[in-house]
């Protein structure tokens, strides 16, 4: 992976030449992170699976034209450039490419210098419009592991579509373990899923619904300003995960979209509403879990294949083979086909 300055760029082209020459360009300026995809599809996937600065395709290749990735591209994406380079130019392409939303349209051969300018200037475009579409996630939990048995899957896959994401845990889960240790695997979880960690010493099974547990959301939710939270559903026996939620609610109050995890406490009212493909993200989530080691020899629910038959079973509703499940308390604005990070709400 380039830098985090490194301007993400995808080809996809079925002429291979154009694609090393590509490359060469590119990597002869640097500040640029190269990938490239031989056909349609596979450039599909990519697209689906990884945010980019900016899209360049052919217009002529088989299986589907550069005009109809253009159109599924936008789907997936609507806010990513896309270029459209072909060896075979004309007056009607052109037209048709930019009524088409391309951001650009090149014919081959192109000078070096004017491909880099171009690709340089639509990929800064790309990511100010990337920037700008970010979710900034916050998931809120009681105890060390609530959040990773809950939503890790859906965290992942927020922060591989370049969201940020930030975990809030209200105790160190004493009665569960040393809170040293239990602090030290909250941290290890945390880094596995790429997460920013808050973490609060509430007493473990007496956090109340009012203060101080609602100022230390209000003061985690005025550092990260989210536009997405996830939280313990009030559907649950534990009485922390109970306050937990009633104290989002009040704390949380003017964040548009609030969505509720299932735990293993969970009761049958627990109904879920939304369900996140987690396909792509099972074996970290179960990475993430493996990290509360001092758990796994007394919790059964922590079992990989607990965690996995429970992901399997709401796939049910949600489609793919694994799942995640959530109740949808708040949401006040349509969800992007939400993944982005959330490709897989129904």
């Amino acid at each position: 992976m380039g830098g985090e300055g490194a301007k993400r760029i995808l080809l996809i082209d079925d002429e291979r030449d154009f694609a090393l020459w590509a490359r060469r360009v590119l990597e002869a300026g640097g500040g640029f992170e190269f990938t490239y995809a031989p056909d349609p599809e596979t450039g599909l996937r990519h697209v689906a699976a990884e945010p980019w600065d900016l899209l360049i395709t052919d217009i002529e290749m088989p299986g589907m034209t550069g005009l109809e990735l253009l159109r599924r591209v936008h789907l997936i994406e609507p806010a990513l450039p896309v270029a459209v380079v072909t060896a075979h130019a004309s007056l009607e392409r052109a037209v048709t490419a930019l009524r088409e939303s391309a951001a650009d349209f090149l014919s081959k051969p192109v000078p070096a210098d004017v491909f880099r300018d171009k690709v340089a200037a639509l990929a800064a475009r790309g990511r100010a419009a990337r920037a700008a579409a970010r979710e900034r996630v916050l998931a809120i939990g009681a105890h060390p592991d609530d959040v990773e048995i809950g939503a890790a899957g859906t965290l992942l896959a927020h922060k591989a579509a370049g969201d940020t994401v930030s975990i809030l845990t209200m105790s160190h889960g004493a009665r569960g373990g040393a809170e040293e240790l239990r602090v030290r695997e909250s941290e290890d979880a945390a880094r596995i899923m790429g997460a920013r960690l808050f973490l609060q010493d509430l007493e473990d099974t007496r956090i109340p619904e009012g203060d101080p547990a609602i100022a230390m959301i209000e003061e985690a939710v005025a550092e990260t300003r989210p536009t997405v939270i996830y939280t313990h559903s009030l559907h649950d026996l534990h009485q922390d995960h109970r306050n937990t939620h009633h104290a989002v609610m009040v704390a949380a109050r003017r964040v548009e979209r609030i969505y509720c995890f299932q735990s293993p406490s969970a009761t049958v009212d627990f109904r879920p509403t939304f369900f996140v493909h987690i396909d792509d993200y099972v074996g970290r989530k179960l990475e993430a879990i493996a990290a509360f080691t001092s758990q796994a020899a007394i919790r059964d629910y922590l079992e990989p294949e607990v965690i996995v038959a429970t992901a399997r079973y709401w796939s049910r509703f949600g489609g793919g083979a694994y799942a995640e499940a959530f109740e949808g308390i708040r949401d006040s604005v349509t969800p992007r086909d939400a993944v982005r990070a959330m490709r897989a709400w129904t």
